[in-house]
Parts: C-alpha cells; structure tokens; sequence
C-alpha cells in the first residue's frame, strides 16, 4: 500500500471524526423584560427547543430593569414555565441564578423518550418517595404536605318551623 495513500486517509478518519466531536454550541436567548406576553416567551421557547433538538445548549438571560428589582420571585416563575415546557427535550445544567440584575438559566439537549417521560416533580408540585431534598442530610424533618379542605356535608333542608296556633276563647 502507498505510503501517501495511507496518511491520506487517516487524515480523512481524523478529520470526520473531529467534525463529529464537536460539542453542541451555547445559543443565548434574551428576555428583556419580565412583562414580556405570552405569545413572545412561546416564540422564544420554541427557538430553543429547536435549538436543543439540534444539539445545542440554551442559556436564557432574564433582564431586570428599574423597580422590577422587586420582583425576583415573578422572573423565577417565568424561567420555571421554560424548564416545564421545555421539559421533554433538555435538562437543567444551571438552575435560575441572580448575577446582577440579570437571571439566568442553562438548558442542555437531553433526549427523552416522550412516551416514558414521567412529569417534572417541580411541574406537579409533588416529590417522588425516597427522593433526595435540599437539607436533607441535615435531619431535618420534612414539611407536612398540604392539607386538603376536608369535603362538607350537604346541609339538610331547613325545617319549617310550627307557627304558634292563636289561642281562642
């Protein structure tokens, strides 16, 4: 076998090989206000989900600007309503974190099989038994689960009540 032959096409191997190495890229997506409408977070959601199908990481960047300072906790709802729709196709590499007056959350491409995709614990607001909990090496014991309103009777009817007989002499 020719010797240039050879190294040719171990230059091809490695080449193809690199190409099929390279790791997915960040792509970043910006929200620049937590006042933004539904149908905006959806467009922006659907461009990640398309690019976490391509194999890409998504990172979410929340801007706060003057008094909406005040308001983490309504961006943190915002970014948990991207982690539940996003659900199926990624998986949370960083969990929303403040750094300045931004939040930001990264996503990477995790491919899950829809039909035996169980629902997000924090989309349904319940922990699996045996789950592991922040603290929980703490011996702390855990919070009691939220009482349900006890059902109520149906009231009987009121009972009419006897009208005194007028008294004739």
């Amino acid at each position: 076998m020719d010797y240039g032959k050879w190294r040719y096409q171990q230059q091809k191997k490695e080449d193809k090989s690199r190409a099929n190495a390279r790791g997915g890229r960040l792509k970043q997506l910006n929200i620049d206000t937590i006042r933004i409408g539904d149908h905006d977070l959806q467009i922006k959601i659907n461009h990640a989900r398309d690019f976490l199908k391509e194999g890409n990481k998504v990172q979410f960047t929340l801007r706060f600007k003057g008094r909406e300072m005040a308001h983490l906790d309504l961006g943190r709802a915002l970014l948990t309503k991207v982690k539940q729709e996003l659900f199926l196709v990624s998986k949370v590499e960083r969990d929303a974190k403040m750094e300045g007056r931004r939040m930001t959350l990264v996503l990477q491409p995790d491919h899950k099989n829809p039909a035996t995709a169980k629902p997000a614990a924090a989309a349904t607001g319940s922990r699996p038994a045996g789950a592991m909990s922040a603290g929980s090496s703490l011996n702390l014991p855990p919070r009691p689960a939220a009482a349900a309103p006890a059902p109520t009777a149906p009231r009987p009817a009121p009972q009419p009540q006897p009208q005194p007989q007028p008294v004739t002499q």
